[in-house]
């Protein structure tokens, strides 16, 4: 007796008229990532609180001619300068330190996608926390009387401009180096050796080897962006050249390999 066993096909699932998940949803989702954890709330609050403290100190105890619009925000800038990439680490890296990445590639398994979302979300929040961070900057200049000084508006289209810059440039350094090493810890510790180590090393070679101080703009990019900061805050086209150059060694270079990481990643 001969039996036959008939033979179905697998069963697949058309998925090719399925509506993909729109961009602003996704920029949504990764901006309320940012505020679904405890941490992400009080640290971006912690944030805020440190820059209005800062500002009432410089109120109350900075000699008068350093109660201007223009010190007052780099005060400000400075602060948040520092600490905004780290919220930006922690947008990325949640995703692979809370293991939450196999749901998020899973309800959108487009990569690029996500990564541009949260991009978006990510400078949203530093251009969100910039302006209260400005606003604060003001609301300082315009107590500064207080002290005995006088309110000095004395805030240009330049230093606007290169606050904005230099802020949102540390932020993209930030994500690049959550990108690549994919964990909270090891991207913060290595955005601090980035901000506070590499400079002081290139300063140190350059006080101590003849001729390498030229040669620090070109390699350091804390360095190179120096001239933002200082004199008339308008860089010239060598420091523009200096700012490009040691851009492409500490931003395009680790955002390149670290958006190839990234993509290719397995997903635990």
């Amino acid at each position: 007796m001969t039996t036959t066993t008939e033979v179905h096909p697998p069963r697949t699932i058309d998925i090719s008229q399925d509506q993909r998940v729109p961009f602003t949803r996704l920029v949504s989702v990764e901006t309320r990532k940012a505020f679904d954890t405890r941490a992400g709330r009080w640290f971006t609050i912690a944030i805020l609180a440190l820059v209005a403290i800062a500002t009432t100190i410089a109120v109350l105890a900075f000699p008068e001619d350093a109660q201007g619009q223009v010190e007052m925000l780099g005060l400000t800038g400075g602060i948040l300068g520092y600490f905004l990439p780290i919220l930006m680490i922690l947008l990325v890296t949640s995703e692979w330190t809370q293991r939450t990445g196999l749901a998020t590639f899973t309800l959108e398994p487009r990569r690029p996608r996500v990564i541009a979302a949260k991009i978006v979300a990510g400078l949203g929040l530093a251009v969100a926390a910039l302006v209260l961070g400005a606003l604060i900057a003001s609301l300082g200049t315009l107590l500064s009387p207080a002290n005995g000084g006088e309110a000095v508006w004395d805030l240009g289209h330049q230093e606007v401009q290169n606050f904005l810059l230099t802020s949102l440039i540390g932020v993209l350094v930030g994500f690049a180096l959550a990108m690549l090493l994919r964990n909270s810890a090891a991207a913060i510790v290595a955005y601090f050796v980035y901000t506070f180590i590499v400079p002081i090393v290139g300063g140190a070679l350059g006080a101590l080897v003849d001729g390498f101080d030229e040669v620090v703009p070109w390699i350091e990019f804390n360095t190179a962006q120096m001239p933002l900061f200082t004199g008339d805050y308008r860089a010239s086209g060598q420091e523009w050249a200096q700012i490009a150059v040691s851009g492409t060694l500490w931003l395009v270079i680790p955002f390149a390999l670290g958006l190839w990481r990234l993509v290719k990643a397995e997903v635990k």
